[in-house]
């Protein structure tokens, strides 16, 4: 079992709760690449892509090495291994409370089915009303309440 603290499930999700972010670490499923080659199909400033880049690392989910003048960035599996490990706990338990609901729907069904080709009843008919509805559907009209200005004021003359 995965034993992780609060911190780096907080940074782990807090780095996949972005679309940039997300999308590099797709491009970096098919491998290393430079910074350069992930930031060009994103429309944003270098300084502003590296942030995201600084998220990702912090998280643990990317590794930088430098080569000479270039940059290239790695995925690293094990965080988002960990956080698919955590996220597996409660998706058994989702997936066994969606099951109770199901038998129980299901016996419920058993006991009460619904009627075979049940007629569609129509609302019975009205009789026509002594004023016309409003618009609201009220079936009496509200007093309007008071103007919150005062009457005009002096207008200066030129």
């Amino acid at each position: 079992m995965v034993n992780l603290n609060d911190d780096t499930l907080d940074s782990i999700f807090s780095a996949l709760a972005d679309a940039t972010r997300r999308r590099v670490l797709a491009d970096l499923e098919q491998g290393t690449a430079s910074v350069s080659d992930l930031a060009r199909p994103h429309a944003m400033s270098l300084p502003a892509f590296l942030k995201h880049l600084r998220v990702l690392e912090d998280a643990g989910l990317i590794a930088r090495a430098k080569d000479g003048r270039v940059v290239s960035c790695t995925l690293s599996p094990e965080p988002m291994q960990a956080a698919s490990t955590w996220l597996a706990r409660y998706e058994k338990f989702w997936n066994g409370q969606l099951d109770s609901l199901a038998r129980y729907l299901y016996h419920d069904e058993e006991i009460h089915p619904w009627p075979p080709n049940a007629p569609k009843t129509s609302p019975a008919p009205t009789a026509p009303l002594a004023t016309p509805p409003l618009s609201s559907g009220s079936p009496a009209a509200s007093p309007r309440p008071p103007s919150a200005s005062g009457a005009p004021g002096r207008t200066r003359k030129r």
